[in-house]
């Protein structure tokens, strides 16, 4: 893989005659801004994460005002937005800059390393756009546009090949325009260099693409090999109801999946849903009304899920606390919910 002439004077020509400039984090690239929107936009496309991104930066303008806020406010403007980790690590990062570093980034790549949830890309992306720090990134973006330009012949997921890349990488990173390179390699990644279909005669680094040569350039980036099928689970998902038209959700515990979160009471799929509830909760059960059953997927397995309504005449005996609180419908969808309980949820309307 050895690195070619002109290559970042090329990439930069493109974006500034076809780059993305008017996205919501690029009016004011400071740090904070950048950051938030650089956690969003991982494992999740430009056009889902721009309301995100403008509810929560009206919510949370500042680093100060992010980190004085309380876990489940953040959740609440996450929810939706999946990978929940990213929130919470995102709100310890945010406390931890204005308890250690007096609400200002660090000034290295290793620096902003030791935040939670942020990795070298990550810190290199914050500080080459919103400070024009000459540092290179590597997302998913950028290795696909490196391994078809150079047509790695290995999956870039292998160590040697990946440090291989950061190389390659390192070296095209012009030491002036460091933002705008940056972005744009995003911007070619994502908008010319897709997966599949790439639009090879708009790109400015055709005459060079090794990937574009072979007249197959989807074959790279080399695709990690096969797993196994993805296992799959299945749960019962409850929705119990008062006369007074509440419903009852449950904090989830603060790792795992769904942490943090506020959900529905579960249970395993073959288990009587009456008994459980006279006996969890020492209530008497009026009805129980099927709702449609779906899958959700997860990055490692599917989830089978069979809702039920739920209406309980006596509510003394499910006491509220840490653990349980009883919400209207409006307040239910104001907390951070995970997708498939607001899927429930909506279904009650």
């Amino acid at each position: 893989m050895q690195p070619v002439e002109n290559f970042a004077p090329r990439v930069l020509a493109w974006f500034d005659e076809h780059g993305r400039k008017n996205l919501p984090w690029q009016e004011s690239k400071t740090p904070y801004r950048v950051w938030i929107s650089e956690i969003m936009l991982q494992q999740t496309q430009v056009t889902t994460v721009i309301p995100y991104y403008q509810k929560f930066m009206t919510s949370f303008p500042t680093v100060e005002a992010l980190a004085d806020a309380e876990q489940d406010e953040v959740l609440a403007h996450w929810s939706g937005l999946g990978y929940y980790a990213r929130a919470r690590n995102m709100h310890k990062a945010a406390k931890m800059l204005v308890d250690e570093f007096d609400s200002e980034f660090p000034q290295t790549v290793e620096g902003v390393c030791e935040l939670p949830g942020i990795g070298r890309s990550t810190a290199a992306a914050i500080l080459s756009i919103s400070r024009g720090v000459q540092a290179a990134i590597l997302d998913g973006n950028v290795k696909r546009v490196l391994a078809r330009f150079h047509a790695v012949p290995t999956w870039p997921g292998e160590k040697k090949t990946e440090n291989a890349m950061w190389e390659l990488a390192e070296h095209y990173m012009p030491s002036e325009r460091c933002g705008d390179y940056t972005q744009a390699m995003m911007d070619l990644g994502a908008t010319l260099c897709t997966r599949s279909k790439p639009q090879c005669l708009l790109c400015p680094l055709q005459s060079d693409c090794q990937a574009r040569l072979s007249q197959d350039p989807t074959q790279f980036p080399i695709r990690k090999p096969k797993k196994a099928a993805k296992p799959e689970k299945s749960i019962q998902l409850l929705v119990l109801v008062n006369q007074q038209g509440q419903c009852l959700l449950e904090k989830r515990p603060s790792t795992g999946i769904w942490g943090g979160l506020w959900s529905l009471p579960e249970l395993a799929s073959d288990e009587s849903v009456v008994l459980h509830i006279e006996q969890r909760f020492a209530t008497q059960v009026s009805a129980v009304t099927p709702l449609s059953p779906f899958r959700h997927t997860f990055s490692h397995y599917h989830l089978d899920i069979s809702p039920s309504k739920i209406e309980i005449a006596d509510t003394k005996q499910v006491m509220e606390g840490e653990k349980y609180q009883w919400f209207n419908q409006q307040d239910a969808m104001a907390q951070g919910l995970p997708a498939p309980v607001r899927s429930i949820l909506e279904q009650l309307n």
